[in-house]
């Protein structure tokens, strides 16, 4: 039995090196497309007269989701509403860890923002409404629903929030020096529908890698969306936050993780409840909703601060960075 074992693992090594490729190059493109669609959306914006802070707070914040959002989508219209929901939880839990963890290692972040402050309870609420609606097993049509009346509530906030900003407000002019004004609508239009096209192709290449490698390895969608796709869904948000950090742009770099989590949970984890609703591993009760619940507290504690400005120093960062080097050994070992 084990020598015959070895020639049908041999004959799918070069399918999953293709696969592997596939993945890699999703990926690149991903990163790629993502950053020409919201550097085309920011402009137009821009061009059209919306506030920095507004630009900031919707479209630079859904345009990092993206991704995630094209990928939830095409794995719950291919019937892998698995994979929709671990890649929703596990950029979660990568964007607060693993990419939080490493910007402050490399600087530490300081908050200076009120915006940003009224920001950690909203995600700590919706994260808590999270965990109530898939506490029954399932994540269905009116849960999905639900979670889009929330996504259009916090949308309207943000709106409300970004036109009653004071003027001196830190993150208004951190997004005024990160928004692009040099280029015409014209051009912004382009490189909209071009990050867009490029989004849909590479969110397709990502879901059909990861699933066939998730087959052959005989690993669940769930955990194939909580590591590699949700890793490589977060990559924008990863560069976004050490791109703000070593330009001293400390309220831009964690805010791009708390609007990020923010519209993973509401638009990227509504999408497998609407497409394909149903029941889901129960892993995600006992291990991953807990994990990101754990994270979410763990960061609203730290960055909130207690005195007069909140901080994540390298220690702290470095904490954060174990945590998400344990989850990903358990899931290992676990699945192993």
């Amino acid at each position: 039995m084990i020598v015959q074992s070895f020639p049908n693992h041999f004959e799918l090594l070069p399918l999953m090196l293709i696969d592997i490729v596939v993945i890699i190059v999703g990926l690149a493109a991903l990163v790629w497309s993502a950053d020409r669609f919201v550097t085309g959306a920011a402009a137009i914006a821009n061009n059209l007269g919306v506030s920095p802070l507004l630009i900031g707070l919707t479209i630079v914040g859904f345009g990092t989701s993206a991704p995630e959002i094209l990928v939830s989508g095409v794995a719950s219209f291919e019937g892998n509403p698995g994979l929709a929901i671990g890649n929703a939880l596990g950029s979660n839990i990568a964007n607060i860890a693993l990419i939080l963890g490493l910007t402050a290692l490399i600087a530490p972040l300081r908050v200076h923002s009120g915006v940003l402050r009224r920001e950690y309870p909203i995600l700590l609420g919706v994260s808590l409404i999270t965990f109530a609606l898939m506490w029954d097993g399932t994540l269905d049509e009116l849960d999905g629903g639900i979670l889009l009346v929330m996504l259009v509530l916090v949308l309207l906030w943000m709106v409300r929030t970004a036109k009653n900003g004071s003027a001196d407000e830190p993150l208004a002019a951190e997004f005024d020096a990160e928004i692009p004004k040099e280029i015409s609508t014209k051009m912004a239009i382009v490189w909209l529908v071009i990050g867009l096209v490029v989004l849909l192709i590479s969110s397709r290449m990502l879901v059909s890698g990861a699933t066939n490698i998730a087959v052959a390895f005989g690993i669940s969608d769930l955990v194939i969306g909580l590591t590699i796709v949700a890793l490589g869904t977060s990559l924008p948000e990863l560069a976004a936050s050490i791109s703000g950090s070593l330009k001293g742009e400390d309220d831009i770099a964690i805010g791009n993780v708390i609007g990020s989590n923010i519209y993973n949970l509401l638009a990227v984890l509504a999408l497998p409840g609407l497409i394909a609703p149903g029941g889901f591993d129960s892993m995600v009760l006992m291990r991953d909703l807990p994990v990101m619940l754990g994270l979410t507290l763990l960061l609203y504690f730290v960055a909130h601060g207690f005195g007069s400005q909140g901080r994540i120093n390298r220690s702290e960062g470095f904490i954060l960075t174990l945590c998400f080097v344990a989850y990903q050994t358990v899931l290992f070992f676990t699945y192993a």
